[in-house]
């Protein structure tokens, strides 16, 4: 198995894990309370990662501390509202509306850093607000709160994409990640200690979710992601990170017996089609494939 093919196989099990994410999520929140949820995972996430890139860490500065508590704060803002929306919403609906993020982001720096919107983000933009339509708005064409919080999270999500994308670039990534999840767990724990009553899980099903969301869906999703990044393609990654709704439907239907009606189905393929359409540049991997069969023809 080539590096790359390695790296692919990593970034498909750290989405699986985050499309599993919603579902661990929705257990936790019967025995205890969102910031409290919050806190615990990240902790336990920032003590795990601190332990494995511990020498990092020994070398981190005021810069980095400073940016890790900027991504942290965004962070959390995304990570609350969508763990207090997925509450009152299906798990699936919480994958894909999530997910949006993707589309958020070309529109953000349309809008804001005036960067040149491409034709294939408008077509995605357009499949994307038709599959919105579709899975959330009811017969009196209104939104659930659940819903709407779960946008809000994408929205705040792709806020914190486009800031890391700008704070990395100075600073040791790898210790800035773990700084942010830290500063992430203490707001959970913060705002827990003022407007929840905190305290460690009390049933098998909580502690699982608890461990499984820290472990898995945070620990190991951001180390194995960041490892894996450095060996394969953008456009390779986008189309990966683009299922990460489809095993969010997935783990729902199979474990709480969760199905979508027909129009969110085809709300559903909407956004995902939206995703990927915003997500990859067509026209180059169309270039790359006729360059490749020129290479051929020329060798032949």
């Amino acid at each position: 198995m080539n590096t790359q093919l390695k790296a692919d196989f990593t970034m498909l099990v750290v989405t699986l894990f985050w499309g599993s994410s919603y579902l661990f999520m929705k257990m936790g929140l019967e025995s205890i309370q969102g910031f409290n949820l919050i806190a615990l995972r990240f902790g336990i996430a920032f003590v795990l990662a601190g332990l494995v890139f511990y020498k990092r860490l020994m070398h981190i500065d005021f810069q980095t501390i400073k940016y890790g508590f900027l991504l942290g704060t965004i962070l959390f803002s995304a990570i609350s509202v969508v763990t207090i929306g997925v509450n009152s919403t299906s798990v699936s609906n919480a994958g894909f509306l999530f997910s949006l993020a993707v589309v958020f982001v070309p529109l953000i720096l349309a809008i804001f850093f005036r960067q040149k919107t491409e034709k294939r983000v408008v077509i995605g933009v357009v499949f994307a607000i038709a599959g919105i339509a579709l899975l959330t708005l009811n017969d009196g064409l209104s939104i659930s709160s659940g819903d709407f919080l779960i946008i809000l999270g994408a929205l705040f999500y792709a806020i914190y994409i486009i800031v890391t994308d700008k704070l990395t670039k100075n600073v040791d990534s790898i210790s800035l990640g773990i700084l942010q999840l830290g500063f992430t767990g203490a707001w959970g724990l913060l705002l827990s200690l003022f407007f929840e009553n905190p305290h460690l899980p009390n049933t098998t099903e909580s502690w699982i979710s608890i461990l499984a969301l820290s472990i898995f869906c945070s620990a190991i999703g951001f180390i194995g992601q960041t490892a894996a990044q450095q060996y394969t393609t953008p456009t390779h990654t986008g189309l990966i990170f683009s299922l990460e709704p489809v095993f969010a439907a997935l783990f729902a239907f199979i474990f709480v017996g969760e199905v979508l009606s027909e129009k969110g189905y085809l709300g559903a393929f909407l956004v995902l089609i939206g995703i990927l359409t915003t997500k990859i540049d067509f026209k180059k991997v169309m270039m790359k494939k006729e360059y490749s069969r020129t290479i051929e023809r020329a060798e032949s």
